[in-house]
């Protein structure tokens, strides 16, 4: 399909769309979106991991439409606001992680099979860190199983996947918008075949069981063991690692389902739509944001002359959105990265710069009112600079502690083991996020430009109405101005 003219909204008209992952940011983004550009969509179905009709319901009501991020719509529709959501949205209780995506309502998966055009699979947990079982079921088996039931859709026009960036792993230089064949790994060690990934996670959890471990003994194996095998074979961390896993079987099992992967980077507090700083959860960057906030960030990690790869979630929905209108119908599999590295890069040093800048202007205040003091902070260029520090301001002292603690009998216990675990937790922290403060790949986006092109972004009320062109964002004033705001009021609160 051409996205020309009207044709993004026009599109959008008389669909039905099965949503997974809803109560998640992205998700409640694009939830926004269409209902607010085409209220004459016909149907949004989204898929909530509950028990049941009821608990689906309620767990929409609170976690979805009684969001800050509908305000817009909200007063747009007035009164009629909670008739017109009742129209247009249902809850479906369910789980991707099981087959048929754990909708048990036998009747209800008939009418979704008849009735939907188009889905979307935002599901996904994100932790760097989950546990190996979990990861899989969601990331990688689920994807299966959305693509699985999106076959049985008898109208089924496209199946949109959202991914990440990222599972390009800790490549360098240019990243291109290609697709994982199955088995393929990033360091070129063999062996890598999912259904003997599964097979391992069952065998080691009937092991655990069997040793009658601990339910953290358990939950810390897991996480363990993914992390074990994400490396083994060239990612970095257990996410990305079953994200990509997720790609290998919706590339190999597609068939002639028409497949679009978009593959974000750091997704980010909403540009200007529908209104600008909207967001939910703490990201990637976000982390350092609130600890600066707090006073408890010392330090910053991180080359800062390398791209740190941001985009605003609105920009990312526009694309999905466009996509969707662009490739309904067409046979094929497209994948799109969403990012600013190539676009319009910006750099870790700007990112600080802005930090600085914002809370020089702002800034903050203890609970016993005094102001915090703006400081800018020491930065660690390289692994080895930062090991150093840690080693000579923590951990010696530590050692220290230990002997000390030692020679008294104890005494002093409860203060070693507290201060003890803050540093292997931060340890581990830095452990997890070092490829990404050195990360030195750049993520081509000419597909993405292309799809600008189809939906001739530059011009026109609908070429605003989905911007997704990273030329237009300036970094400085987004930062300053709406993203840091953005964090402070509405994950901070």
């Amino acid at each position: 399909m051409d996205a020309r003219g009207g044709s993004v909204v026009g599109f959008l008209k008389d669909k039905s769309i099965l949503i997974t992952g809803s109560t998640g940011f992205l998700a409640k983004l694009f939830v926004e979106k269409v209902l607010r550009v085409q209220p004459d969509v016909k149907k949004l179905f989204l898929l909530v991991r509950a028990a049941d009709a009821k608990s689906a319901a309620q767990r929409l009501h609170n976690e979805v439409m009684g969001k800050e991020v509908f305000r817009v719509l909200r007063e747009q529709h007035g009164k009629g606001f909670e008739s017109f959501i009742s129209e247009k949205v249902s809850p479906v209780a369910g789980d991707i992680a099981r087959e048929n995506l754990g909708i048990d309502d036998s009747d209800l998966r008939e009418l979704l099979w008849k009735e939907v055009d188009v889905v979307m699979n935002v599901a996904a947990t994100t932790n760097f860190y989950e546990r190996y079982d979990v990861a899989l079921s969601i990331n990688t088996l689920g994807s299966k199983h959305v693509l699985d039931f999106a076959k049985k859709c008898e109208k089924l026009q496209l199946l949109l996947h959202v991914s990440t960036a990222y599972v390009a792993g800790s490549r360098e230089g240019l990243i291109l918008e290609k697709r994982f064949q199955m088995g393929e790994t990033l360091n070129g060690t063999p062996g890598l075949d999912i259904r003997e990934e599964v097979k391992l996670v069952e065998e080691t959890l009937e092991e655990l069981r069997g040793e009658k471990s601990t339910e953290k003994e358990e939950k810390v194996a897991m996480k363990e063991l993914g992390l074990k095998r994400a490396r083994h074979f060239g990612w970095p961390n257990t996410y990305v690692f079953t994200k990509a896993l997720g790609e290998m079987l919706i590339g190999q099992l597609r068939g002639d389902v028409p497949v679009v992967i978009m593959r974000p980077t750091i997704i980010t507090s909403t540009y200007k739509d529908p209104f600008p700083g909207w967001m939910e959860g703490t990201r990637t960057i976000d982390s350092l944001i609130i600890g600066y906030a707090k006073g408890n960030l010392t330090c910053f990690l991180g080359d800062l002359n390398l791209a740190l790869d941001v985009i605003p979630g609105d920009m990312v929905v526009n694309a999905m959105v466009v996509a969707v209108a662009a490739h309904a119908n067409q046979q094929c599999e497209f994948i799109y990265h969403v990012g600013s590295s190539v676009s319009n890069p910006v750099t870790y040093g700007t990112f600080k710069d802005c930090g600085y800048h914002y809370f020089l202007e702002n800034p903050r205040v203890r609970k016993d009112g005094k102001i915090i003091k703006t400081k800018e902070l020491p930065v660690f260029t390289t692994m080895a600079s930062f090991r150093s520090y840690m080693t000579f301001r923590y951990w010696l002292p530590l050692e220290g502690l230990r002997l000390v603690n030692a020679a008294l009998c104890g005494l002093f216990s409860k203060l070693y083991n507290e201060l003890s675990r803050k540093y292997r937790f931060v340890m581990h922290l830095v452990d997890l996020y070092e490829p990404y403060a050195f990360f030195k790949g750049r993520f081509d986006d000419l597909n993405l430009l292309r799809l600008r092109g189809l939906s001739l972004a530059e011009e026109g009320d609908e070429g605003k109405l989905f911007n997704f062109d990273l030329k237009t964002v300036d970094w400085n004033y987004y930062f300053i101005r709406v993203h840091f705001p953005g964090v402070l009021k509405y994950v901070l609160k």
